[in-house]
């Protein structure tokens, strides 16, 4: 469904003047992302159904594809009278970002999608809004009562199912009580991944690839600390049949999601049930975890009143 002109609050002021706040467009958004050209056609139908106007500036691996892709859009919205100006693509060059990251007045909100030299160069260079989305350090914490079949489960899913994308897993968190079941904790790998194990961890690392660290930790408050030094706010996980353990890991650690007994693989807008992502928020201004058609909109204030005056 459309996400606009939705009443999010509403009252009457004892003037009586009557308040409601609804749900509008940005107005502009520039979408700068690296190789993927699925997000031409992701940005602009979100945009396009948000009522939004989308500048994208994609990455020179794939300019054939996006100007293609650009194209055809063009054409279909001709074919229904929609002006072309709805989506534009800028050249894949440096000066391009640039202009966008510095077009006050033209572009609304910025978003970055890719990598954390990316979203590093936006958030510092940029004089336009912007929300850092993408890089994920994530974690799973295998508990001291964790069950060993969903742990071997969820961890190789975190791990193995994409490793490329940003919420796949790159530290597996271990109680000591529970070294003794690594092997069988990592078994559904071997083979596959390449484990770094404690001071061979490389803890700050988004690997995208099939490479995980392995870190013993003593205790439940070692593995908070850990994950609030090295995480990067994306999505954590914790293994465990404690539910009070669990409940502590949720309410402490400060991600955009945060499992019980689930992979992190989950953090993605269609299984949220949002449909296309924009991307994926690791800030906590504003938009939050996965963008869809609702983190893209703002809202504004309607006031009408029968002539009252302010004292």
């Amino acid at each position: 469904p459309s996400p606009l002109g939705h009443i999010t609050k509403q009252k009457t002021l004892p003037n009586g003047l009557r308040l409601c706040r609804i749900s509008v467009p940005f107005g502009v958004i520039g979408m700068i992302y690296e190789a993927r050209p699925n997000v031409t056609y992701d940005v602009f139908s979100l945009c396009f159904k948000s009522g939004n106007a989308c500048v994208l500036k994609g990455g020179r691996d794939a300019v054939a594809s996006n100007e293609a892709g650009v194209a055809v859009i063009h054409e279909v919205l001709k074919r229904h009278g929609v002006s072309s100006g709805v989506v534009q693509l800028l050249p894949a060059t440096h000066e391009a970002t640039a202009e966008m990251l510095n077009a006050v007045g033209f572009i609304d909100l910025c978003i970055p999608r890719g990598g954390r030299k990316l979203i590093d160069f936006v958030r510092d260079t940029a004089r336009v809004p912007v929300i850092e989305t993408g890089a994920g350090v994530v974690h799973v914490y295998f508990d001291k009562d964790g069950d060993l079949e969903k742990g071997r489960a969820i961890v190789n899913n975190a791990k193995t199912r994409r490793p490329s994308v940003c919420n796949a897993l790159d530290t597996l968190l271990i109680h000591k009580d529970r070294e003794a079941d690594l092997p069988q904790l990592l078994a559904p790998m071997e083979g596959k991944v390449e484990f770094y194990f404690n001071d061979e961890s490389r803890y700050d690392t988004e690997f995208m690839d099939y490479k995980m660290n392995v870190v013993t930790v003593g205790s439940l408050d070692e593995a908070l600390a850990h994950i609030d030094q090295h995480g990067s706010g994306h999505s954590e996980a914790i293994v465990t049949e404690n539910e009070a353990a669990a409940r502590r890991f949720q309410a402490h650690v400060d991600a955009a999601c945060v499992y019980w007994n689930a992979p992190t693989s989950f953090t993605d807008g269609a299984q949220f049930g949002l449909g296309a992502e924009i991307g994926i928020s690791t800030q906590k201004l504003g938009p939050r975890g996965p963008m869809a058609l609702e983190e893209i909109t703002t809202y504004k204030w309607l006031i009408e009143g029968e002539g009252q005056v302010r004292p």
